[in-house]
């Protein structure tokens, strides 16, 4: 790998504020093998779609400008999608790079990638996991995914395993990730790993619905409301309960 190595980019934010600790460069992928219902970039999905491609060095030299921000914030660089392990040479180029420069590097995932040299490569440079979690309950994981939920599952406990620092984030959607049960079900689970420093809930939005609309897809979703913040802070309190700091 050098910084010569090619990404398929989506879309990048250079200031952004709500993916990983303080102002972040964030790289958005082009490629995810997931299929949500709920979501809001739907055109990132196919491997090969409306994208550019961009090398390591050319992003780096863009990143550069922005790292005095980065430092006086406490930000970094974020990866995300898309699903950035369908990309993991490039993920792995990009981090090393990004670390050489002394900045923090952070992974937004929903972790289904197998667990290879790949995948391990790409950790060896990050900081911080940002672990979408879809759902702990198999059958709700694949409602929402199309998915099966074995490869996330194991990915997690390898995170910990490794001691990998995680954000876990779970979208609440009434009528789909809603279930008390289920969610108490998932705060069990995270209990179980040493590795989780904080959980955000976030609550489902529309502001998708207009991309499945442009690209003529079938939105199962069209109905649901957003929850309502006693809804939503309803499920943040359960999950404090298991020890966590949720936002």
């Amino acid at each position: 790998m050098s910084d010569t190595t090619n990404g398929r980019i989506h879309a990048i934010e250079t200031c952004g504020t709500v993916d990983g600790p303080g102002i972040r460069y964030v790289i958005f992928t082009q490629g995810c093998p997931l299929r949500c219902a709920y979501c809001h970039n739907p055109d990132t999905w196919a491997p090969n779609g409306g994208h550019k491609v961009m090398s390591v060095r050319e992003l780096l030299g863009d990143i550069v400008k922005y790292k005095s921000y980065f430092r006086f914030s406490g930000g970094g660089v974020t990866l995300s999608g898309g699903e950035p392990l369908m990309q993991k040479e490039f993920a792995a180029a990009l981090f090393r790079e990004v670390k050489r420069e002394g900045l923090h590097t952070a992974l937004d995932t929903a972790g289904y990638a197998d667990i290879d040299g790949g995948t391990k490569e790409v950790l060896r440079h990050t900081d911080l996991v940002l672990l979408d979690v879809k759902s702990i309950n198999p059958e709700t994981f694949k409602q929402v995914t199309a998915k099966p939920i074995d490869k996330t599952l194991a990915l997690a406990r390898y995170l910990s395993d490794n001691a990998v620092s995680v954000w876990a984030r779970f979208v609440l959607v009434p009528g789909l990730t809603d279930n008390q049960d289920e969610i108490h079900a998932l705060g069990q689970y995270l209990a179980t790993l040493r590795n989780i420093e904080r959980v955000s809930v976030l609550p489902f939005h529309q502001l998708g619905a207009n991309k499945w609309e442009a690209l003529k897809m079938r939105y199962t979703l069209k109905d649901t409301p957003t929850p309502t913040d006693e809804e939503t802070n309803r499920v943040r309190a359960l999950l404090r309960g298991y020890g966590f700091v949720v936002s």
